[in-house]
């Protein structure tokens, strides 16, 4: 799939606007005959990241490889809200493993397929963060270091939100969950705490790593038929917003997730065997304040006893991803 930047001069925006590509340029969200590989009738929130994040990157998938996938679950909203006993709104051949162990299953598959001569038929494993950076982490690293044929996707929601918002190593700093109260003088969770999952990812030099959010799909979608083009382990870091965990309205969960990047808080790139590639850069950056405040767990920053030392140690850790990664264009650095 190209990548083509569109400009709508009625509004002065970047926004998608399929009508104005070429057919073989669309999203697959904008082709009649997609697959709809998670289809109606699930129990995710309204606003759900996640459910959005999933259709988004499996239709992307199926379309890259004709059809041919197989999908891995760990347990977690993801496979909660979509099967409940005995319904399901999966219309591909999928599997749940336990919580911990889907890059161990997802292997296992990959080996049954190898044993079987079939190389047509490709394998994605996912899970949340809880099932990727904490839980399931071992099982992981052990993929990435064998280099199992395996697309793995993580749908971060930044905590356990199935079984009650609780705080997992994905957790931004300062942020509230039921484990990471806001009180005391450092209300929220802790600073210099969890697991950077893409950079770690990266330290294992596998083929290729990447991250991504709902806010872009044609990014998205992009960097899903990139991955399925290579061989060997693959990691895909998808950041979903939660409304019910955030604490943010239903309808702004695009927005919200766009935030994120031009912040700087969410970097968004690419990598392959451990050198970034590419990068999104940051059109118009955001002080961290317009992302954090539309979600009341962070609503202890603000109010009548606000926090802006806590803010800005939150800012200072989005200018180091920018630093870091080079997110800001080029013009924008020179003209500063």
């Amino acid at each position: 799939m190209t990548s083509q930047r569109v400009h709508f001069y009625q509004v002065g925006s970047f926004a998608v606007g399929n009508r104005l590509l070429n057919e073989d340029e669309r999203t697959v969200q904008a082709q009649s005959d997609r697959t709809n590989s998670i289809d109606s009738g699930h129990r995710a929130c309204q606003g759900c990241g996640e459910a959005l994040g999933a259709r988004y990157a499996l239709d992307a998938a199926m379309r890259a490889t004709n059809g041919q996938i197989v999908a891995v679950n760990a347990t977690g909203c993801l496979e909660v809200f979509s099967t409940p006993y005995p319904e399901t709104s999966w219309r591909i051949p999928w599997l749940h493993s336990l919580f911990g162990n889907a890059p161990a299953v997802a292997t296992g598959v990959a080996a049954a397929l190898r044993a079987k001569g079939n190389k047509d038929v490709r394998v994605v494993a996912q899970a949340g963060d809880g099932g990727t950076v904490d839980i399931g982490f071992g099982c992981l690293s052990g993929m990435f270091e064998r280099n199992d044929d395996v697309l793995f996707i993580c749908y971060d929601n930044e905590g356990y939100m199935n079984t009650g918002v609780q705080r997992s190593a994905a957790t931004p700093p300062a942020a509230r969950t039921a484990t990471t109260e806001a009180v005391g003088p450092e209300p929220g969770n802790n600073f210099g705490q969890g697991k950077d999952l893409p950079r770690i990812a990266m330290a294992h030099d596998i083929p290729y790593v990447a991250t991504a959010t709902v806010a872009d799909l044609h990014d998205l979608e992009r960097k899903v038929e990139r991955a399925m083009e290579l061989r060997g382990a693959r990691y895909l870091h998808i950041l979903v917003p939660c409304p019910l965990g955030w604490g943010s309205a239903s309808d702004e969960t695009i927005h919200i997730a766009r935030l994120a990047t031009e912040s700087g808080l969410f970097p968004v790139f690419e990598a392959e065997h451990g050198v970034v590639t590419s990068v999104s850069h940051i059109r118009r950056p955001v002080p961290v304040e317009q992302y954090l405040s539309l979600q009341r767990r962070f609503a202890h920053l603000f109010g009548a006893n606000p926090r802006p030392d806590v803010i800005a140690h939150l800012q200072s850790m989005a200018d180091e991803n920018i630093a870091r990664y080079g997110l800001l264009q080029p013009e924008m650095e020179q003209s500063s």
